[in-house]
């Protein structure tokens, strides 16, 4: 059976944003947020601001609340246990968390991969560990190819490596990484293994167990919900770990959690599964035996299908400029690659198309996107990095037309 075209009408009710007429086209920076997590915010706050633990009514109800939150994100990654769910206010955040607490139990000589297409919150927060003697190697992509080759982080493991660290795919060049084969190569080292999923996670579903990670990070804020994060740990790494927060705190997730998580955040994040399941029923109205995982599974397939129809209707727009070069896969091909398409022009200035495009109401970027040593290995500081396109399920065609009517002047 074909599965249905993604009801793009229904989706977008979700999102009030939308109705102004804006085009959002820069959602590798943040998507916009859905109506039900923003009233998941609003019930918090408006009902339940207490603190938790105390033996009074809406204490108990509160923390009731905020555990379905993670509870709920727990079954969108799939991880076994909601303790292995650490939240907190950003990715950047989690990535150095992450490194003061692994190296404590680190030496001198011991050894950190980390790659050259990550965001610089999964690069700063090891090289800094060089300070006490970490040694921290650099997996490059292949120059001709812009991809990571398996062959190549081999050559770079050894008996010291202690963590190998990768983006899922990379917020410029929008490439798709093999992690479930990464896993099995850095396993077989003996070395912990980490993703930074923040670019991958607004358009497929992450199932962390059939990854094998033993760390995974998004952003919330760029998966349709609020300005928070989430780290899913392995639980016996979890526990293993040393903690941050108050030294007699030993229990995961808190002792990760200093000052613990944000509680009307980390509830409204109920939000976005339920709206996930709504688009399941919406478009699957006779499947009424799917359980969430396949729910979920069934949404972000629609979501996918839909962003490689805009990837590919504006690629091919971008492949009729003979002095436009696009980074990275060539099409919008949902297993290769995401919806974030980025570009340089031989002549103009990525500054110069950006800022011709801002008046028609079309938001999009160009820069580095703190993705700094990708940029500088493309040997695009010059031009002020790519611009970059960055299509969500909620964008639409008529959108993508939009945007192209203006690059072709432009362009």
């Amino acid at each position: 059976m074909n599965n249905p075209q993604l009801d793009i009408d229904f989706v977008r009710s979700y999102f009030p944003a939308l109705s102004s007429g804006f085009v959002y086209m820069d959602n590798a920076g943040g998507s916009q947020t859905l109506k039900p997590v923003v009233d998941k915010i609003s019930e918090y706050l408006l009902n339940y601001d207490v603190q938790h633990g105390a033996s009074y009514e809406i204490s108990r109800i509160a923390k009731e609340k905020v555990d379905f939150g993670t509870a709920e994100m727990a079954k969108l990654v799939n991880a076994k246990d909601p303790k292995e769910i650490v939240m907190g206010p950003s990715s950047t955040m989690m990535f150095r968390l992450l490194s003061l607490t692994l190296s404590k139990v680190w030496k001198a000589g011991d050894e950190v991969i980390t790659t050259n297409s990550e965001h610089e919150s999964n690069c700063s927060p090891w090289t800094d560990l060089q300070e006490k003697g970490i040694v921290v190697k650099i997996w490059e992509v292949n120059p001709e190819s812009l991809e990571l080759e398996i062959e190549d982080l081999k050559q770079l493991l050894s008996v010291k490596t202690k963590l190998v660290t990768m983006v899922h795919a990379s917020n410029i060049l929008g490439t798709i990484n093999p992690i479930a084969e990464v896993a099995k190569v850095v396993h077989q080292a003996g070395a912990l293994f980490c993703v930074d999923g923040v670019a991958l996670a607004p358009h497929r579903l992450v199932d962390v167990q059939a990854l094998d990670v033993d760390f995974y990070v998004f952003s919330c804020y760029k998966v349709y919900g609020p300005h928070c994060a989430l780290m899913y740990g392995k639980l016996d790494v979890l526990e293993a770990m040393a903690g941050i927060n108050h030294h007699f705190i030993k229990e995961v997730p808190y002792k990760l959690q200093p000052g613990n998580k944000n509680f009307e955040l980390t509830y409204s994040m109920a939000g976005l599964t339920e709206y996930l399941r709504s688009v399941h029923d919406h478009h699957y109205p006779n499947d009424t035996k799917a359980d969430d995982q396949i729910k979920f599974q069934k949404s972000f397939d629609l979501f996918a299908a839909h962003e490689e129809a805009l990837a590919n209707r504006f690629m091919d727009f971008l492949k009729t400029k003979d002095s436009v070069t696009i980074l990275g896969v060539q099409n919008g091909d949902q297993k290769r690659r995401v919806s974030t398409i980025a570009f340089h022009h031989d002549s103009l200035k990525s500054e110069a198309i950006v800022k011709q495009v801002d008046p028609h109401r079309i938001g999009i970027r160009f820069g580095d996107f703190y993705a700094k040593k990708l940029v500088q290995s493309l040997n695009l500081e010059a031009k002020g990095g790519p611009v970059r396109v960055s299509f969500v399920h909620y964008n639409t065609l008529e959108e993508v037309d939009r945007l192209i009517g203006v690059l072709e002047k432009v362009l």
